[in-house]
């Protein structure tokens, strides 16, 4: 299961985005459940918690929680929302190490037992707003090898981690486990392997001190298949080779381990980006002569960073013309419809080729988009609202539409 090949748009996406005759973003529900099982058949025994940000749509999260599920949520109001899925409280994790004393107070009041950690303020407060909580300390990581490395905000040093599971114990906690994150869009296996080398590390030292977590928590990172680097290339992560290292970490963590180990996981734009694609149409197809004389075209979309599109800085989606799909290609820089500059594809505004005959109106399709664009979206920026998004489920009777619904960008 590795190189672009393995990201075809479903015979239902494809239907629905030509159907579409206004803009939307368009999920393939059946098409996030096939990836979900294909994910706990790659990886049996690792418990699946939905990174809620990666796409935070009911239909969505109410569809994974009724495959088996459960949720990574960062705030109480995405513990709220996860809770109304009907998903037990026991397999939602507060996974977010940076939270406030009334945070943490409130998910304990929903029923949340599962907190994530790195620093030994943090465990004193939990300790204080939700006694008894098992807490999973998150160790840092490089971050190399990812589109989005991580490695600032979060985590801590190993020898820290043993401080913070020791300070959890004193403090009536229970050191639940150890957590890590390779990076969003980790495209290397890698990371992977220094991941589990740490981690063993740490459960030795761990050990030693008479503390015996229980669980490891291997967090996010399993990359989207369909995407374009920031040059147009197609993005090829070698997503079996990283299955048979997380296998073959499962196992030899198990085996260096005092007591029973159970493993869980944080995937987001794994189970969802390949599986969402956005209907969206041409502003126009202009050309221009920029400082240095060069003559370059530009291609204004209706859907850009601000309203789906925020990853653009980072890569380059699919785009499909279907009016013009035997038409002669021109390079353009894509850049969307806000009157900011940073709207535009990045990379020193990278060139897509696209139809020279496009015009104004015309629908573009927007491959593998479906993660993060419902969340990372302004509310009405330059006037322009958030896409409404549509899913597609196993049964055509209960297909539906709402109006966007995403966070505010601030």
């Amino acid at each position: 299961m590795s190189g672009a090949g393995t990201a075809p748009l479903s015979a239902a996406l494809h239907a629905a985005l030509a159907a579409a005759s206004e803009d939307r973003i368009i999920y393939d529900l059946a098409g996030i459940g096939a990836r979900y099982t294909s994910l706990t058949e790659e990886l049996p025994g690792v418990a699946v918690r939905f990174a809620m940000k990666a796409c935070p749509v009911d239909e969505v999260l109410a569809h994974l929680a009724a495959q088996g599920a459960g949720f990574d949520a960062a705030s109480p109001n995405e513990i709220a929302q996860a809770l109304r899925t009907g998903v037990p409280v026991g397999r939602i994790h507060y996974g977010n190490t940076v939270k406030s004393d009334r945070n943490i107070a409130e998910a304990y009041r929903l029923g949340v037992r599962d907190f994530a950690t790195d620093s030994l303020e943090d465990v004193a407060a939990i300790a204080t707003a939700a006694p008894g909580a098992r807490v999973f300390c998150r160790l840092a990581t490089s971050g190399e090898g990812a589109l989005w490395g991580l490695s600032q905000k979060f985590g801590c040093s190993d020898t820290d981690a043993v401080r913070v599971l020791a300070a959890a114990r004193a403090a009536g906690l229970t050191p639940a486990g150890l957590s890590v994150h390779v990076g969003s869009q980790q495209m290397t296996t890698e990371a992977w392997q220094d991941a589990f080398e740490r981690i063993e590390g740490v459960l030795v030292a761990l050990q030693r001190l008479g503390i015996h977590p229980d669980h490891v928590n291997l967090g996010g990172g399993l990359p989207a298949l369909g995407y374009l680097d920031r040059r147009g290339n197609p993005l090829d992560p070698p997503l079996d080779k990283m299955f048979a290292v997380i296998r073959e970490g499962v196992q030899r963590l198990r085996e260096v381990s005092a007591s029973a180990l159970d493993f869980v996981m944080e995937p987001g734009r794994h189970l969802v980006a390949d599986q969402g694609a956005i209907k969206a149409h041409v502003s126009r197809l202009s050309s221009r002569q920029q400082l240095n004389g060069e003559r370059q075209h530009w291609l204004y979309l209706s859907c850009g960073k601000f309203n789906g599109l925020y990853e653009m800085d980072e890569l380059q989606y699919r785009l499909v013309f279907p009016a013009h799909l035997d038409a002669e290609y021109v390079p353009a820089v894509v850049a969307g419809p806000t009157c900011d500059s940073d709207d535009a594809y990045a990379h020193e505004h990278s060139r897509v080729q696209v139809p020279r005959t496009v015009g104004s109106g015309d629908p573009v399709w927007i491959l593998s988009s479906g993660a993060y664009a419902t969340s990372y979206t302004t509310q009405g920026f330059n006037g322009f609202d958030p896409l409404p998004y549509t899913w597609l489920p196993d049964t055509p009777e209960t297909a539906g539409e709402r109006r966007g619904a995403g966070a505010t960008l601030r």
